[in-house]
């Protein structure tokens, strides 16, 4: 049995592969189309270990490897899927600081000669509309001074154009945005992009934190460590004055400056137009599109020598919602607690609906008059302080969050229209990725961004009408099902019932 397996993607992903959970790809497959197709057609399913990619003899590729939020919690040593964010959020209370070694796997193989990345790494081109073949499950490190003393890590999606250069996009209003066009405007930022690292620095960096909750030089992979129960080990870069992820399986070793920008495709640079050629599919569902972003200069690639194993989620997809959602989630929670606590008793993010940044849903318990109104602030508050957020919902104790179904039924019978549709501030920055926030009069007007303020529904019942809102409730419970029905009978009609109605007929 795999001991320590949550300390890097490789043990994580033998330690899967003992309980089943991991599909070994044995026949060759092309990082042209061929890893990124699969990997949505078995989307929710099993983690996936490509072991021989085209073009690339001794690397391998790993994908959907947090497709599902039940392996989620396996890997983090949760029951509950459901009680993850809460151990991010003792993560986030009591983190746990990186720990320095001399040595370290992610070195193993170092190259600083006749650099050539998309030769080396088998880098996905996930659609026939991509603009190019697109690096997304780099995690961006940075630290020390570039980051107040403290320690930073992202994704950032990455177009290698030339041998030893590529696009780098740091979001409108993010931490590396701050660092490069603000506090370092005009130096060089050294940079380690960490590929195929622990699954606690993925889940880390995936998320989009509100930076109400964790400001500039905080301590982000000190989360990472509280989460996995150990310290991240990070090892000096060798060629840049940076530190890497230590297990991690690749490591791009470079540096930006805010002088330097290049397209992100070909076609983007020839039109001269941000916000309009084709990129790759965005986390919001729809086609990206290229922009003129930084410059990274790579000096040096390094790699495990045991055949490497590049780390491919998806944008657009399962894996992507679930890794960035535990910590995100935790970040809401504590909002909610800070502004009224005790009344947010939990919180979620569902899947799918505009990805991990997209929603958030809070589950309100009013216990006295006094509590009336409080749920408004917070949900004002998800919206001004979650750039980009576009929809918030707070509904009371008795509804499943968990539930879509329910959700809709909270909102279809307790929005009050006047009152309980909650508007952000319009005009203020929103995310370019998000089509509606782009003018979209015409390709030449797309880059410009408006906000329509994201959308806020109170579907939870005033305190002082509670009386007038009593939920049916049939004598499920009172009724010993197997007094009338076989095992067999009650397996089948079960396996008929759609998710809803079996939490109607728990909950009766």
């Amino acid at each position: 049995m795999t001991t320590n397996f949550n300390t890097s993607l490789r043990d994580t992903l033998k330690f899967l592969e003992e309980h089943g959970e991991l599909m070994r790809v044995e026949g060759e497959v092309d990082p042209v189309y061929q890893i990124s197709g699969i990997q949505k057609a078995l989307e929710n399913g099993p983690a996936l270990l490509f072991e021989k990619v085209k073009g690339y003899p001794g690397a391998r590729d790993a994908g959907n490897v947090f497709a599902r939020r039940e392996r989620m919690a396996r890997i983090f040593g949760v029951s509950d899927p459901r009680q993850l964010k809460f151990k991010c959020l003792e993560a986030i209370r009591n983190p746990l600081p990186p720990k320095i070694v001399t040595e370290a796997p992610c070195q193993e193989v170092v190259l600083t000669r006749d650099i050539n990345v998309m030769a080396t790494l088998p880098i996905l081109k996930h659609t026939e509309r991509d603009g190019a073949r697109i690096l997304g499950g780099g995690n961006t490190f940075v630290s020390g001074k570039y980051f107040r003393r403290g320690t930073h890590v992202s994704f950032n999606r990455m177009s290698f154009r030339g041998n030893d250069w590529g696009s780098i996009s740091f979001g409108s209003g993010s931490h590396l945005e701050w660092a490069t066009y603000i506090e370092h405007k005009g130096e060089n930022i050294p940079l380690t992009i960490n590929i195929g690292t622990p699954p606690s620095v993925i889940l880390t960096a995936a998320t989009a934190f509100l930076h109400t909750i964790i400001p500039t030089g905080a301590d982000e992979l000190g989360f990472a460590g509280a989460l996995q129960g150990s310290p991240v080990e990070i090892v000096r870069a060798r060629t840049v004055d940076a530190y890497s992820i230590a297990q991690s399986e690749w490591v791009i070793e470079g540096y930006v400056n805010s002088k330097d920008r290049v397209w992100e495709t070909d076609d983007a640079e020839k039109s001269g137009k941000s916000g309009v050629e084709p990129f790759f599919p965005e986390w919001t569902g729809y086609l990206g599109r290229a922009y003129q972003l930084l410059k990274f200069h790579v000096t040096a690639i390094t790699h495990r020598a045991d055949r490497p194993i590049l780390y491919s989620p998806l944008a657009n997809g399962f894996e992507t919602d679930n890794a960035g959602a535990p910590f995100r989630e935790a970040c809401f929670y504590e909002m909610a607690d800070r502004t009224r606590p005790a009344l947010a008793t939990d919180v979620n993010i569902i899947t799918g609906a505009a990805g991990w940044a997209g929603n958030i849903v809070f589950q309100i318990q009013k216990r006295r008059r006094a509590d009336d109104g409080q749920q408004r602030n917070i949900l004002a508050g998800a919206l001004s302080s979650a750039q980009g957020l576009r929809l918030a919902i707070a509904v009371d104790e008795d509804v499943d969050i968990y539930s879509v179904d329910d959700l809709l039924w909270a909102i279809t019978t307790r929005v009050d229209p006047a009152t309980g549709i909650i508007r952000g501030t319009a005009g203020g920055m929103g995310q370019a990725l998000m089509p509606m926030e782009r003018m979209g009069t015409s390709p030449e007007r797309s880059a410009q961004i408006r906000f329509e303020g994201g959308l806020a529904l109170d579907a939870t019942i005033p305190f002082d009408a509670k009386w007038n809102f009593e939920r049916a409730k049939h004598p499920v419970a009172q009724v010993d099902l197997k007094r009338w029905f076989t095992d067999q009978q009650l397996r089948a009609v079960q396996a008929q019932q759609s998710e809803y109605a079996r939490l109607m007929a728990r909950r009766g």
